[in-house]
């Protein structure tokens, strides 16, 4: 890439003001592209999708192309949608055309926006004029924090204590809980998620051992490292599993059932990664069975989670409606991100989180 002398950047989803300033102020070269009577209202912090009842009147509506042409640089997916985003670069999903002459780069505000890349049927070759970055990393701190409380949920029997403190029931018998200090710890996917798991689940005294694409040296906090091949063996020491990973054609339903059958009656299962990469039934029959020990879900094959699904009612299962990455803090993390993103374009330097065409990460 080759340095660049200004660049348009537009704020293209709901952010607060002062963050706005932030990206404003990284560089003179910048020229904000900032009108939040443009923006759909937030409903909470870091929702960039915004009031779905939000519409723009006409003014406005010529308002926002006006800017959409002019903008060189976008921060957010108008919409934070797979239509929206296929519309801009004339994917399938959206009305066909070019996208705006321009453009040269959409930022994205999710970790997994490969997978909004990939729905809204986006061409390689527009892929390869305008850069689709991904806010993956900024989420790595909230996610960890939820994989720990699902481990210590399950281990002390969280479900089991508020179904009896709900009844009014005091055992005659107390029996010990289970501690996760010496117990083994895998961690599929060690990206920022599954290394900060790495690190809190070592606080607790656990071994770490994480899996991903291709072994290596480990990380630190991390005993051993190994590749996806050797998962289905590694699953059998698995006294818990935290799955981080993306969704691609190359990690949808690694855990299959094989892998899950081979899961220790002690194992509890997280997942902060993505459905898709589960077998899901074959995680029900293991729940429904017993055969391990509880499972604590973000995320699942279908969302939202429909309302016969198993998964409601079993009581060795937490339900989080994809939202344990959600944060005061990810709208901070995500300029900061973007900031630095940003000074790597204006430097003609490559940017970091590109979607790459064809592994959609």
């Amino acid at each position: 890439m080759r340095r660049v002398p200004q660049v348009r950047v537009m704020i293209a989803t709901p952010l607060e003001k002062e963050l706005a300033e932030r990206i404003a102020a990284a560089d003179p070269r910048v020229e904000l592209l900032f009108d939040p009577a443009l923006l759909s209202p937030a409903r909470y912090p870091g929702d960039h999708a915004g009031d779905p009842e939000f519409r723009r009147d006409p003014d406005g509506e010529a308002r926002w192309r006006a800017m959409l042409d002019r903008a060189e640089v976008l921060f957010g997916i108008p919409g934070d949608s797979a239509e929206a985003l296929g519309e801009l670069l004339g994917g399938g999903q959206g009305p066909p055309g070019d996208p705006p002459a321009a453009l040269r780069w959409v930022h994205a505000t999710s970790a997994g926006a490969g997978e909004q890349v990939r729905r809204a049927g986006v061409d390689r070759k527009d892929l390869e004029r305008v850069a689709v970055t991904t806010s993956s990393g900024v989420h790595a701190v909230p996610l960890a924090e939820f994989a720990i409380l699902g481990l210590l949920a399950i281990a002390k029997d969280l479900p089991g204590l508020a179904a009896a403190q709900r009844a009014r029931s005091w055992p005659t018998v107390r029996r010990p809980l289970r501690e996760l200090h010496g117990q083994t710890l895998v961690l599929v996917g060690l990206g920022d998620i599954g290394r900060e798991v790495a690190r809190l689940g070592k606080a607790l005294g656990m071994r770490t051992v994480g899996v991903r694409r291709h072994a290596g040296d480990p990380p630190p906090f991390t005993d051993e490292v190994h590749a996806a091949d050797r998962l289905p063996e590694l699953a059998g020491r698995a006294d818990a599993m935290v799955v981080s990973l993306p969704l691609t054609d190359q990690t949808a339903g690694l855990l299959d059932r094989a892998t899950i059958e081979r899961l220790p009656p002690s194992c509890i299962f997280v997942n902060v990664g993505r459905g898709g990469v589960v077998d899901e039934a074959a995680l029900v029959d293991a729940l429904r069975g017993r055969r391990i020990a509880g499972a604590v879900l973000d995320v699942f094959a279908t969302e939202p989670l429909p309302p016969d699904s198993p998964l409601w009612t079993l009581p060795n299962v937490l339900v989080s409606p994809h939202g344990a990455a959600l944060s005061e803090h990810e709208n901070q993390r995500i300029v900061e991100l973007f900031v630095a993103n940003l000074r790597r374009f204006l430097a003609g330097e490559p940017l970091e989180n590109r979607v790459e065409p064809g592994v959609w990460y």
